[in-house]
């Protein structure tokens, strides 16, 4: 539960001075309380929040639920739901939107190739295409921040499965604590496919043929596409190889459908898994926790040699 913090006056004044810049935010706690105020500093364990008569220090494990209230000069609203934020965002060009969200895109890299993905909370979750690390057990992400020197990458080795689900194409990861250290990745919101109307502006980002941080921009074709027994988002934008398991995003730049097949010789014809689904499997993620030594989970065993023919002498 919430405790006031400690501080001395020159630290808390430091503080104060830094929130006229800060966001004002909700929290909703787990016995129901809700406390308001602007968020000072965060940690993996806490949120330190100005009350304006204190400085609340609320542990990370009381928080239900938190979205950032809006204010006169944007009308933002995200609300945190477990592992994933829900993200109601002002419309932004598609340069902007690149601009803020592009961080939160990564490459995935496995000895069997490569595909993209996206960041779903800032300790390091990442959402892929079960297709991409399926049968593999070494998983790579690769980020790439804007410095003043240009791009530059954070190459994280130790990158766990958490779950996977073949089925709807998804897998869920977790790049190791130890290897992130203190640095806070940038995270994606997700929207919602209800909300998305057919012929609505999208865009991808992701890594075709391995050239990261491509930008493609389309429109919703149909939100329904049946293929395979399963439900996809039909765009225009391109999906090529590289692209599988990274964002499609509307002109808020909230996440509406993860990237999954493109057509070779049919311009237009690309899908991707409706963010609904996504929501489903993260909340679910116990019933589909990866264990490589289940067949079932998507670990790949490889058929034994067959043994060759016996030739029959001629007479």
């Amino acid at each position: 539960m919430p405790r006031l913090v400690s501080l001395t006056a020159l630290a808390l004044a430091a503080l104060l001075l830094c929130s006229t810049s800060a966001r004002a935010e909700e929290f909703t706690l787990s016995d129901g309380a809700t406390v308001h105020g602007k968020v000072l500093k965060e940690t993996t364990d806490a949120v330190f929040v100005d009350v304006g008569f204190t400085v609340l220090e609320i542990p990370v494990t009381s928080i239900l639920e938190r979205r950032v209230e809006s204010s006169g000069d944007s009308s933002d609203h995200v609300e945190e739901r477990g592992l994933w934020a829900r993200g109601q965002l002002q419309s932004l060009s598609v340069s902007d939107a690149v601009e803020r969200f592009a961080e939160g895109v990564v490459v995935v890299r496995t000895p069997g190739g490569l595909g993209s993905g996206f960041v779903i909370r800032e300790d390091g979750y990442v959402i892929t295409n079960a297709h991409v690390v399926q049968g593999e057990i070494q998983v790579t992400v690769i980020i790439h921040r804007k410095t003043a020197d240009g791009l530059e990458k954070d190459i994280y080795e130790k990158t766990k499965l958490v779950a996977v689900n073949p089925f709807i194409d998804l897998a869920l990861l977790k790049i190791d604590p130890e290897e992130l250290g203190d640095t806070q990745l940038t995270r994606v919101y997700l929207g919602d496919i209800e909300e998305v109307d057919v012929g609505e502006p999208v865009f991808a980002i992701g890594a075709p043929l391995g050239m990261d941080r491509s930008v493609s921009e389309g429109i919703v074709s149909i939100k329904n596409r049946s293929n395979g027994g399963k439900v996809y988002v039909q765009t225009t934008a391109a999906i090529n190889p590289g692209n599988s398991g990274g964002p499609l995003f509307n002109a808020r730049g909230e996440v509406i459908a993860v990237n999954t097949l493109g057509y070779q010789f049919a311009e237009g014809m690309n899908l991707s898994v409706p963010v609904n689904y996504v929501k489903h499997f993260i909340d679910n993620r116990d019933a589909f926790a990866y264990d490589r030594d289940n067949p079932n989970s998507g670990y790949r065993y490889l058929a034994p040699p067959a043994r060759p023919k016996e030739s029959t002498p001629e007479n």
